[in-house]
């Protein structure tokens, strides 16, 4: 029989203590969602976190944490990891540095650039149009997100990227908020991966799965 120190004890409790089943860590992320403020925003419930915010700060951690579970589970034979503006750029970034994959933001700000798309983001709270450059024909996308709520984001981005006859290669969203996901999977033929889900009960995010 192997004889294990107390430090192998400690790492194995470590271990299964911040993994999921999936053994994919998130208990980081779990716990911050969990403490996030709620603010309400007309009729929409808006939880305010560090990965959907930056507010209070971003714990590192929790940022790599985000990273790992998203390259376990994301399909990345493409040539652009793409997000829109504002918080999926550290995702994007930290899965950019990590795969050498180059990205590209999906902008608030219009450039006049030659086959720039306008897109219309529509939110539970406002909208606003976003801007597509450098994004062509036959170019493998993955597109990720920090928060996927009312869906109209995202259904848009997508229906402007296959306009553009780019090859949606995966759609990875952090967190889930809702039940729009199904939809826009029916709707547009493709499959949305989420890291976490919630919602938001007497005023406290709650975290589903």
């Amino acid at each position: 029989m192997e004889n294990y120190s107390l430090t192998d004890f400690v790492s194995t409790i470590y271990i299964l203590t911040e993994t999921n089943t999936d053994g994919v860590m998130l208990n980081r992320l779990r716990r911050s969602l969990e403490s996030s403020p709620v603010v309400r925003m007309g009729d929409y419930d808006y939880f305010i976190s560090p990965i959907t915010d930056g507010i209070p700060y971003m714990d590192p951690r929790v940022l790599k944490e985000v990273i790992d579970a998203i390259i376990e589970i994301g399909e990345f034979d493409c040539d652009l990891i793409t997000t829109p503006e504002a918080m999926g750029i550290p995702i994007a970034v930290g899965l950019s540095q990590r795969l050498g994959i180059p990205y590209n933001v999906i902008r608030k700000k219009k450039y006049g650039l030659r086959d720039e798309v306008s897109v219309i983001q529509c939110t539970g709270y406002a909208t606003r149009e976003l801007y597509i450059n450098g994004i062509k024909k036959g170019d493998r996308i993955v597109l990720v997100d920090d928060v996927i709520s009312t869906g109209g984001t995202l259904s848009a981005i997508l229906k402007a990227l296959k306009s553009l006859r780019a090859i949606i290669k995966d759609v990875i969203i952090v967190i889930e908020k809702g039940n729009v996901k199904s939809r826009i999977e029916k709707e547009l033929g493709v499959k949305i991966k989420t890291l976490v889900r919630v919602e938001v009960r007497d005023g406290q995010v709650v975290v589903l799965t």
